[in-house]
């Protein structure tokens, strides 16, 4: 049998738009000579819908745009498209999490959910109840197994920890299931994808089937999502296999399996720049922009976020703001001359010293007296702000703001300054993996500016300032931040690794004070295991 992997970019909420995706999607496959099309999960609605789930007008406009769906398909191979259903009992959760199988113009069937997964940026126990059946159906003398994302992660000889008691692909192997398929929206993180062939792989493998996954693709809010869809024969081999990062069609012959060539990015800082310019670039388009504008500092940060922002959306839709001080050095500005003309972009430059004037003459009489400190250090940076949202405002241009999560982490950033923005696009990448992007970029040319990537990192808020003045060196703190963040680790834990106590200690009360700067931060494209974003929940206040 020839089943189709269908990876589209469907938008959140957009019932119209995604059915019409899943039109041609199915009609593309056809033509492919696919038997069976297959979407990602929750397809229809995009993934993932959140409190549209509540609005029960939204629920049935979802139902009726599958029954149109449906009576659109009706010269078309059969399709298995995730949507919701509702749930009949007069218990539970008002929701099935779902996956529909139209054929012949009607919705013959529906399956769902069984693991719900309520961890990190997952919430699914907040709509949906699960399913205790088993999802197969016969067709074509084959019979398939149906599985919805979670449902294939619990593995209980792949993971030493199971979250679950159930393994719905183990029950699938048991009932004599010839074929298994996965309906999935995984969102990306780094490595992730590596994880997740070698599970899948030993999944087919231990239980002798072919498994077929198939991966929503596109930026939604925070989350990415990869794609990279990919077939296994009943040995464990990878027999078929989708882009990363953009729409596809993946043909997965079930008579003809053979090993296709590798199309996941060979290195890390290949990765991470595919997830972040897929990430911007549907964060700006799904909002309704087509232009951005960026501060332009001279310094690391910035210059990766603006490449980053003229691959995703091009050169002539990026717009960079340079904003001297008195403290701004030659160089800085001269790296950033050097940036717009290795992109291409236009820049405005705007000087804020008659600003800063301005501000210390009317806080004069308050301030008399007083030593100069980080009060005028962050009038610097709002000042920054307050010109950059202004130019969004006239100009309808999103705001990026260039902040990496090593900062973010420990506060060292302005709110109400550099934090204002409608997009945080390195917020998840910390400082010591923004030189590696950097690095990167410039593999086959300069992109960014050599002195940029060389020269110490300063937040140049007053004379010869250097972020070591305030921060351990980034190496030190990107592996405190990563045990402590990433692992929750706490502070003996990590002394028990090597470092200082007093600089553990100091970078762990950092992290939590700077928790109130995070909770009012633009939102950050998640890359790593945990990001904060959707999955960090945290108190502000408390001890």
């Amino acid at each position: 049998m020839k089943i189709a992997l269908l990876q589209l970019n469907p938008i959140v909420g957009d019932l119209a738009g995604n059915a019409e995706l899943i039109r041609m999607g199915v009609a593309r496959a056809t033509q492919m000579g696919a038997e069976l099309a297959v979407t990602s999960e929750l397809a229809l609605l995009g993934y993932p819908p959140r409190d549209l789930l509540l609005q029960e007008g939204f629920v049935r406009r979802a139902a009726v745009a599958l029954e149109e769906l449906a009576r659109s398909l009706v010269d078309r191979c059969p399709a298995i498209v995730g949507t919701v259903e509702r749930n009949p009992k007069p218990e539970g959760r008002p929701l099935y999490n779902s996956a529909a199988w139209l054929e012949g113009g009607q919705v013959k069937q529906v399956f769902h959910k069984r693991l719900l997964p309520t961890y990190d940026v997952f919430d699914e126990d907040r709509y949906f109840e699960p399913t205790q059946q088993l999802n197969a159906i016969e067709y074509r003398g084959l019979k398939i197994g149906l599985t919805i994302c979670e449902d294939i992660w619990n593995d209980r000889d792949f993971w030493q920890h199971r979250r679950y008691a159930i393994d719905p692909v183990a029950e699938m192997a048991q009932a004599e299931t010839d074929v298994l398929i996965n309906l999935s929206a995984s969102p990306f993180s780094a490595g992730k994808q590596d994880v997740r062939v070698k599970m899948m792989g030993s999944m087919a493998r231990k239980h002798r089937l072919p498994l077929l996954y198939v991966n929503q693709v596109g930026g939604n809010d925070d989350l990415v999502f990869d794609g990279a869809s990919c077939a296994f024969d009943r040995d464990g081999t990878l027999f078929a296999s989708g882009a990363a990062f953009k729409p596809d069609v993946v043909l997965a012959d079930l008579a003809q399996m053979s090993e296709p060539i590798a199309v996941w990015p060979s290195e890390r800082a290949e990765e991470l720049y595919g997830a972040l310019v897929l990430g911007t670039r549907d964060y700006v388009r799904k909002c309704g922009f087509e232009r951005v504008l960026l501060g332009l500092s001279g310094g690391i940060d910035s210059a990766v976020t603006a490449a980053i922002a003229v691959a995703a959306l091009g050169a002539d839709n990026v717009l960079g703001v340079l904003m001297p001080s008195p403290y701004s050095s030659r160089g800085s500005i001269e790296d950033a001359e050097a940036l717009e003309k290795n992109l291409g972009i236009e820049t405005q430059t705007i000087p804020i010293e008659p600003m800063m004037a301005a501000f210390e003459r009317s806080l004069a009489g308050v301030f008399a007296g007083m030593e100069p400190g980080v009060a005028e250090e962050n009038l610097q940076s709002r000042i920054r702000g307050n010109l950059l949202m202004a130019l969004s405002n006239k100009f309808g241009r999103l705001l990026l703001t260039t902040g990496n999560k090593s900062e973010l982490a420990v506060g060292y950033c302005t709110i109400y300054g550099d934090m204002s923005g409608g997009l945080a696009v390195i917020s998840d990448v910390p400082k010591t993996q923004v030189y590696e992007l950097a690095r990167w970029m410039n593999r086959q040319g300069e992109v960014i500016p050599v002195a940029t990537i060389e020269k110490p990192p300063s937040a140049e808020l007053k004379p010869d300032q250097q972020d070591s003045d305030s921060l351990p060196p980034y190496e030190v703190l990107d592996e405190i931040l990563r045990l402590h963040v990433e692992l929750h680790w706490g502070a003996e834990e990590i002394v028990g690794q090597g470092f200082e106590a007093q600089v553990v200690e100091r970078v762990l009360g950092l992290v939590k004070r700077a928790e109130f700067k995070r909770s009012q931060a633009a939102p950050g494209l998640r890359v790593t295991d945990r990001a904060f974003g959707t999955g960090w929940r945290m108190a502000i206040a408390r001890r």
